[in-house]
């Protein structure tokens, strides 16, 4: 049996952080039905790269789930959501606050109907304050939350990270987590409840630790003077005589002690909470140690004691690396039109259930009728919503 054998989620998202967040419920059993703009459908089905006019991320992030295509301004499309909602236990939306207010499909309307529902948004700010209807992105959110201002070298500028963090850390996860809890609190209780997810809250509560110094001694935290970002030289980024590099992240004395060993810089060791121009100075000489050799060799002496060294890989470094195959996490599916595709797998592993593909992405629309026949429409009454564009 799987986790969340079930669960029914409506999934109303777009793009990324929702679709993520469903595709985590998905890949542990709960039901997720894609509610989808008919003629548009999700917007991240035209992110590139595209493989034969499929979103290769389209394609992994809304695997495992039904997608069936609704005009919820429409008001037949309307009453189909709401008898949806009335078997449903999760929804999951992220449109601006006060859209779904005005399509008449608010969280206090729905549970009028299902007072066991569980009802999340997912929004850049919140459904309240004064930016709660402005427009964003990933960048923003993590520009406001100071993220952003702590990435980067020092006296450099800001640098942009390479990954989504509020998007996926702030948006995807905390909604999971969130729903998850008032799951387990409906449980106990009897009674849902709605699920406020703010991208900026998510990502700030990321930079609690150093907001927990700022609050005592009044200090702003600098980028490129953390402790575990430019503070010192046993944690950080060094390039090889072959162009790679190696992360180094010798924080605690006996992994130094030991990395300063194989070095051949016993002398080192006393300096390990040494002070910025000393940190400065091994820094520069370990750059220097470091491009003598290239990654491999590097990494065949440091990786088999403990030192905490490893690669900075490319992507098609991480999916040969031996511990990422044993953790299963590439895996094939099957896909109708592309056939075997890879795929990032399973991140929780489970010692009574796993993650599973069941079924591919959907193409637009492709369980609509299976899902308005389930909720007891006639063949005659599908074919009318189809004529009048509700699906």
């Amino acid at each position: 049996m799987s986790l969340l054998e079930g669960v029914r989620v409506l999934d109303l998202t777009r793009l990324l952080p929702g679709p993520f967040c469903t595709m985590l419920l998905a890949d542990y059993g709960a039901e997720v039905i894609k509610v989808e703009q008919p003629g548009i459908g999700d917007y991240g089905r035209a992110v590139e790269p595209l493989i034969q006019g499929y979103s290769a991320r389209h394609l992994t992030i809304n695997r495992n789930k039904k997608s069936m295509t609704l005009d919820l301004k429409h008001e037949k499309g309307k009453a189909v959501f709401r008898k949806l909602a009335r078997e449903a236990d999760v929804i999951v939306e992220s449109f601006r606050p006060g859209v779904m207010k005005k399509l008449g499909l608010s969280y206090d309307e729905i549970r009028e109907i299902n007072p066991g529902i569980v009802y999340c948004s997912i929004t850049g700010y919140g459904q309240d304050g004064p930016y709660r209807n402005l427009p964003g992105h990933d960048i923003n959110y993590i520009g406001f939350s100071g993220i952003l201002g702590l990435i980067g070298l020092k006296d450099g500028e800001p640098v942009v990270p390479g990954v989504q963090i509020a998007d996926i850390g702030g948006g995807s996860l905390m909604a999971l987590a969130g729903i998850l809890m008032a799951l387990f609190y409906k449980q106990r209780t009897g009674k849902g409840q709605y699920v406020d997810v703010s991208m900026l809250d998510g990502a700030l509560s990321w930079i609690a630790g150093y907001a927990s110094g700022y609050f005592i001694d009044g200090q702003v935290p600098k980028r490129g003077t953390l402790r575990l970002s430019g503070k010192y030289a046993w944690y950080d980024v060094y390039p090889t005589k072959d162009g790679k590099a190696l992360a180094v992240g010798a924080s605690e004395k006996k992994f130094w002690r030991r990395f300063c060993e194989l070095l051949g810089k016993e002398e080192w060791i006393d300096l390990h909470m040494a002070g910025p121009e000393v940190q400065e100075q091994m820094r520069q000489e370990l750059r220097q140690i470091f491009r003598t050799k290239d990654q491999a060799e590097w990494l065949k002496l440091l990786m088999k004691e403990e030192t905490c060294v490893g690669p900075v890989y490319e992507l098609d470094e991480v999916f040969s690396d031996p511990q990422v195959l044993a953790r299963n996490m590439v895996i094939e599916t099957n896909h109708p039109v592309l056939g075997v595709l890879k795929q990032v797998g399973f991140p929780l592993k489970f010692s009574e259930a796993e993650g599973a593909v069941r079924r591919p992405a959907p193409e637009l629309g492709e369980h609509t009728r299976e899902i308005l026949t389930s909720l007891g429409l006639t063949a005659d009454e599908i074919e009318e919503l189809a004529a009048e564009n509700v699906i």
